[in-house]
């Protein structure tokens, strides 16, 4: 049973008010109950642009043991959530990321009642408009390949079935075994996270305890965080081996020597994929495509898409 938990969550551009003041009310709920808890909330802002947005979260100040701490220079989210840790006070740590909704009253109540000696997942799901976004890349990206999220499903695979976003983990264990502080750009931190966990035989158990996803950026804002991702895939692509299908399906046209042909083919097509994915009735199979095709596509640190 957790005793002693700080909260933690980066947050670049997203007003998080009533998220932290949500987990607060359930903190505080369980403390009037009688059990014993200490908590903290530590909000990190990794340089945000938006002044609004600061100015608004500056009211988490106000709330019972919370700090919402502005940095003016963008660390990245490896180097941000390193950050958070050391700065933590408490025996364990969870994760949320800002930009998340807590559905179920019960949320922080389930993972102080796990136990555990190592890291605790619980989920996340997916909600919105199927009707209002059915046009929104990440929204249907999201809502294909998070429909096994159970976590039932996730003990088959849990150390590349988890994500930082909503992670509980013993302190300890996240100072000796921090995030790769090399992904500075979007993606892949989860990935080589859970490689460094499984490594040092961290166990990691999974629990029905989701977030809720529902805040979806457009079309474009989200294909130029994925062109970041595949980047930050190929300069830690030795590292990701067995953890990417991306990575898988790029070996697998090599040993059939078909990436020459296939990045040909990419060249060509890439702009009326691109125009697809943008638009208002993207593809998941050609957006797929287009992150072969981009990785496929890197020489010295560029890309063709």
């Amino acid at each position: 049973m957790i005793t002693e938990l700080s909260i933690l969550m980066p947050c670049y551009n997203n007003e998080c008010h009533a998220l932290v003041a949500d987990i607060c009310a359930q903190a505080e709920s369980i403390i009037r109950s009688g059990r014993r808890l200490k908590y903290e909330v530590i909000v990190a802002d990794d340089g945000s642009t938006d002044q609004s947005v600061i100015s608004k979260n500056k009211k988490i100040d106000t709330l019972p043991e919370c700090t919402y701490e502005v940095r003016g220079r963008n660390v990245g989210r490896a180097a941000i959530r390193n950050h958070l840790a050391r700065a933590a006070r408490y025996e364990w740590l969870l994760f949320i990321d800002s930009d998340m909704k807590l559905r179920n009253g019960s949320f922080l109540k389930n993972y102080i009642d796990t136990e555990s000696r190592g890291a605790i997942y619980g989920g996340y799901e997916v909600n919105g408009d199927p009707g209002m976004l059915k046009g929104n890349l990440r929204y249907k990206y999201e809502s294909k390949y998070n429909r096994n999220a159970s976590a039932e499903e996730r003990r088959k695979s849990p150390y590349d079935n988890f994500h930082v976003s909503n992670l509980a983990i013993l302190r300890s264990i996240m100072l000796d075994h921090p995030i790769d502080e090399r992904v500075t750009r979007y993606g892949h931190e989860d990935l080589i996270f859970g490689k460094a966990l499984k490594q040092a035989g961290v166990e990691i158990i999974n629990i029905d305890n989701p977030v809720s996803f529902e805040d979806f950026e457009d079309n474009r804002c989200f294909l130029a965080k994925t062109e970041e991702s595949i980047e930050m895939l190929y300069k830690l692509r030795g590292e990701l081996e067995g953890y990417s299908n991306v990575l898988a399906a790029a070996r697998r046209l090599e040993k059939a020597r078909l990436t020459k042909a296939f990045r040909t083919a990419f060249r060509l097509t890439a702009k009326a994929i691109k125009s697809n994915l943008t638009g208002n009735n993207p593809s998941i199979l050609l957006f797929n495509i287009y992150k072969l095709g981009l990785f496929c596509s890197i020489k010295d640190g560029k890309t063709s898409g």
